[in-house]
């Protein structure tokens, strides 16, 4: 008994389809794949600083601690909104993505925002090296939690100062002094805390948990939204630019 060979298909079957058809479907196929390659990813970071160290990148923000290489390289055109916040002081030359320079003469804290296609580098003017925290705010927008708490928001609070307010964030100077904690508070919105003095900071909830946070000058950290609490000063000094996300 001989067993059954299987029929083979014909070559003229397996062959892909020509003339006006089948072109038209392989140069749809090739669309595809080119607009799916192009789809940006929404959490990856669309900087990349020399002299910087990437410290916080989540889907809202990328924090970066940047130290400026003095006379290296050229701006970068930022593809979404920037906050930066000085860590040093003093003259410093900025050069924007035109190759426009100036030279300021800035403080600790103060704060730029630039938006999308804006950028600049810093170069440093005398002995002082810049250093800048620089957060890279992503296309993603959360609405503020409404505060069903019966505690005030955290900002305003008494001693706070406003530097700046726009559609994509409002930015606080606070200075935390010892023996004077904060009213307890509700956080409704997101937050990227920049430290600008050393110290310990006691958070205590409502229900009296308490827990001392260690913070060193430069420190930057991201703290989400919905928390309840006071913050007392301990040890050392305390002050900080707080971005709040709109």
């Amino acid at each position: 008994m001989t067993s059954a060979v299987p029929r083979r298909r014909p070559i003229a079957d397996a062959a892909p389809a020509t003339g006006k058809a089948g072109f038209t479907t392989f140069i749809f196929v090739c669309a595809m794949v080119a607009s799916i390659a192009l789809i940006p990813n929404g959490t990856s970071s669309a900087l990349s600083l020399e002299g910087g160290k990437q410290i916080v990148d989540n889907a809202r923000v990328t924090v970066w601690d940047v130290t400026w290489p003095s006379g290296h390289g050229s701006a970068q055109r930022h593809a979404n909104d920037t906050v930066t916040v000085a860590l040093t002081d003093g003259p410093v030359r900025i050069v924007d993505i035109t190759g426009v320079e100036k030279t300021i003469t800035r403080n600790i804290g103060d704060v730029q925002f630039e938006t999308r296609g804006q950028g600049h580098r810093a170069d440093a003017v005398g002995a002082a090296v810049p250093r800048d925290i620089v957060i890279e705010l992503k296309d993603v927008r959360v609405a503020p939690l409404p505060n069903t708490t019966k505690y005030p928001n955290a900002f305003p609070r008494p001693g706070s100062k406003k530097l700046l307010e726009n559609n994509r964030i409002i930015v606080w100077d606070y200075t935390w002094l010892p023996g004077v904690p904060t009213p307890m508070h509700f956080h409704d919105k997101d937050v990227v805390v920049t430290y600008l003095a050393t110290g310990v900071i006691a958070s205590t909830t409502p229900d009296g948990e308490v827990v001392n946070n260690t913070n060193n000058f430069g420190f930057s950290k991201w703290n989400a939204r919905d928390r309840t609490h006071t913050e007392s000063l301990i040890n050392g000094k305390g002050r900080a630019v707080i971005v709040e996300l709109k």
